[in-house]
């Protein structure tokens, strides 16, 4: 049993997730095409062109597969549009014209139709985001091709005051013309699966904003807290509208990574007099932060906020820049009093400035979309590894020797890899 000591180790457990994604992944890629063809042309069909013109020859899509076979797949997806039933294109029109619209109503209900685990619903989500993302190209596209709304994320230890920080921006954003919207995932119970969705009952002020759109999620055991469908319901929010979006984690560790991977810059939130501070700072967590903001610097705090925003300035020093626009900065702020809060609004402001203009804002999220591909890859890719027959017929047995200690989980995982490559690449 692995004991999870703070906040920051977690990290550790993701990436040996990660490696047996990776693996798996292996084994999938060396299967027969006669056996991954029909779900690669399946997931094509939803994702490549559906409300574009014109069949478009895109180079490199398919190795080995000629521009006429392209075309024979994009008259596949036209069919795949008129395969939709009359009420179903009419609840897509729906969700799409109140999107675009600004409709929260609309905005939430495509929001819990990305979320679904239901098969069919999942395809018609996927129909309304490829339309949600056609018309936002032509957004940006006006934009001088420049990104329409600014994304962030906020992480930080449990007792930061990510959600105190979030309300008080949020509020004095709104209040600036901006429309915000808020993602904010809640951690569910390990034994009941509940959330109690406190972030909008924290957010008392900014949940009763026009301009302000918040959507609490469970984590539903997901790791890092990050949903497998926040970067979709980011964009849900960028097609209605709203030109900052917020995403708020549950702040267990390798949520850093998960959403760094899908917002413009990242934020870590840091408490004062949270004992040893610097043992928080770990590289891989404070590496990918844009800017830390010690939060609480109020009252009798101030010190220890001013000690803490030394000890990490010095920290950064130390480490590689990630970018060549911008070096990371460490500010203080006070959710209650709102002191230091425009200030780093304004850090936030001159890094989106200094990124746009060195274009390096734009390349990031083009890296993010091909990073989020590969992770919905791998966990598709494990849910039809355990939902394969031979590995469900082996694993009840598996499970028992290695609870026994008669066998390591290495050997067992590489014995059920075995089972699920040896059976799947089997004449069928």
């Amino acid at each position: 049993m692995i004991m999870i000591n703070s906040w920051y180790e977690m990290p550790y457990i993701y990436h040996k997730m990660r490696r047996f994604g990776l693996s798996l992944l292996r084994h999938i890629s060396s299967l027969p095409s006669s056996f991954t063809a029909p779900s690669v042309t399946r997931t094509f069909s939803l994702h490549q062109g559906v409300f574009t013109g014109s069949p478009t020859c895109y180079q490199g899509t398919f190795p080995g597969h000629s521009c006429q076979h392209r075309r024979g797949v994009s008259t596949a997806l036209r069919r795949h549009i008129q395969d939709l039933s009359g009420p179903e294109q009419r609840l897509l029109e729906k969700l799409y014209e109140g999107l675009i619209g600004g409709q929260r109503a609309s905005l939430a209900e495509s929001i819990t139709l990305v979320e679904t685990q239901h098969p069919r619903k999942k395809e018609l989500a996927q129909v309304l985001l490829q339309r949600v993302l056609a018309y936002r190209r032509e957004q940006e596209s006006r934009n001088g091709g420049k990104p329409v709304a600014f994304r962030v994320g906020l992480s930080g230890p449990p007792g930061a005051g990510k959600s105190s920080f979030i309300e008080v921006v949020g509020k004095m954003l709104t209040g600036r013309g901006h429309k915000v919207s808020v993602l904010a995932v809640d951690p569910s119970s390990c034994t009941t699966g509940g959330s109690l969705m406190g972030d909008k009952t924290r957010m008392t002020e900014l949940s009763r904003d026009m301009k302000a759109f918040i959507r609490p999620s469970p984590a539903s055991g997901t790791l890092g807290g990050v949903t497998r469908t926040t970067n979709e319901a980011i964009v849900l929010c960028e097609g209605a509208g709203y030109d900052i979006v917020l995403v708020e984690t549950v702040g267990v560790g390798q949520s850093e990574f998960a959403v760094a991977d899908m917002v413009d810059m990242f934020v870590l939130l840091i408490p004062p007099a949270g004992g040893d501070e610097l043992q928080g700072i770990k590289r891989g967590i404070i590496e990918r932060a844009d800017l830390v903001v010690v939060t609480k610097s109020d009252g009798d705090l101030v010190v220890p906020a001013r000690r803490i925003q030394t000890e990490y300035t010095s920290a950064l020093k130390l480490l590689r820049r990630q970018s060549k626009s911008w070096n990371p900065k460490v500010v203080r702020a006070s959710s209650h009093t709102s002191e230091g809060i425009p200030e780093a609004w304004a850090k936030m402001e001159s890094y989106r400035d200094a990124m746009l203009a060195s274009g390096e804002l734009q390349g990031r999220r083009r890296a993010q979309q091909k990073v989020w591909m590969w992770s919905l890859i791998q966990e598709n890719a494990l849910c039809h590894f355990q939902n394969h027959p031979s590995v469900r017929e082996a694993l009840p047995h598996l499970e028992e020797r290695v609870t026994k200690g008669a066998i390591s989980p290495g050997l067992a995982a590489d014995l059920l890899l075995k089972a699920f490559s040896s059976s799947s690449s089997s004449p069928q």
